[in-house]
């Protein structure tokens, strides 16, 4: 190939990308890395294709590119040829690979070899499940996977589950003066076990809910009241919302728990039994 044929296919690649034509600028791209892969633009172009397959999920062609991107990239300085390895390389469970990247990008990892299971602090993901969309709070174990905490809504997702997101926030969620971003996610990594419940509980004090929710988590459960969702439209989720701790609310509610039905329907009679009047429940069912 001529450098001047190189020179109209990367042409033809920038309109393709420009148009969103994911594989047609992964392909063209290609093409002409074929011939030229160490050029002074090369790098741009194996990010590029690599990044094409990533936005189609093809995420064996993602890990194939991402290499040769991340080779000709500068390490410790957040170029982002790393962090889209890292992500293929996660979801194809090569932990060597996705350590050198994660360590390429710029994060300090815990000491070790294999799964990286760490605590990279607190954030939100967006869960996307056959277009229904719910805003999950995780514990990130790793730059791009974390352990959903909430006992989610959304139909057959559930507490503990490990989801992988994307690297880029869509929204933020500002809570007590800290701002935590919010990802969407890419795909569920592990599911989770734990069944889901709902139950109708009667709660003389808002502290009687509080104990509630903190027995199960103590237990590592979960329990949602469902005064604490709140439904907002796309673009409010897309954007920043400040938010306050939930006050929980007294009287009769339903609430959504994750554990083993024995498991539940001990802690709920553990927690009625704690004080002689105020506390009760009712009509455990499950929902997933």
């Amino acid at each position: 190939m001529r450098k001047s044929e190189a020179r109209e296919l990367i042409k033809q690649a920038y309109a393709a990308w420009d148009a969103e034509e994911w594989q047609r600028a992964a392909d063209l791209y290609e093409q002409v890395l074929a011939h030229f892969p160490d050029e002074k633009p090369s790098a741009e172009w194996w990010y590029d294709a690599a990044l094409g397959h990533k936005f189609l999920r093809n995420w064996d062609k993602a890990y194939e590119l991402g290499v040769q991107a991340a080779a000709r990239s500068p390490r410790g300085e957040g170029d982002p040829a790393y962090w889209n390895l890292g992500i293929a390389a996660t979801i194809r469970r090569d932990w060597t690979t996705a350590r050198d990247a994660w360590a390429g990008f710029g994060f300090e990892l815990p000491d070790g070899e294999g799964e990286i299971n760490g605590r990279f602090g607190n954030a939100c993901v967006r869960l996307d499940t056959d277009g229904e969309r719910e805003v999950v709070w995780i514990e990130r174990l790793c730059p791009t996977r974390g352990r959903v905490v909430n006992v989610p809504v959304t139909t057959g997702r559930r507490y503990g589950e490990i989801v992988l997101h994307d690297g880029q926030p869509n929204g933020e969620r500002v809570v007590g003066g800290t701002t935590y971003p919010v990802f969407d996610e890419l795909l569920l990594f592990e599911p989770s076990d734990l069944p889901t419940f709902q139950v109708t509980v009667a709660a003389a004090d808002p502290a009687d809910l509080e104990a509630l929710v903190t027995l199960f988590t103590d237990h590592d459960f979960g329990a949602e009241p469902a005064s604490s969702l709140t439904m907002h439209c796309a673009c409010c989720s897309e954007g920043t919302l400040h938010k306050e701790p939930s006050a929980h609310a007294s009287g009769a509610q339903r609430v959504s728990l994750a554990a083993p039905e024995g498991e539940a329907r001990r802690l709920l009679d553990q927690w009625a039994g704690e004080k002689a009047i105020g506390r009760g429940w009712s009509g455990l069912e499950a929902v997933g």
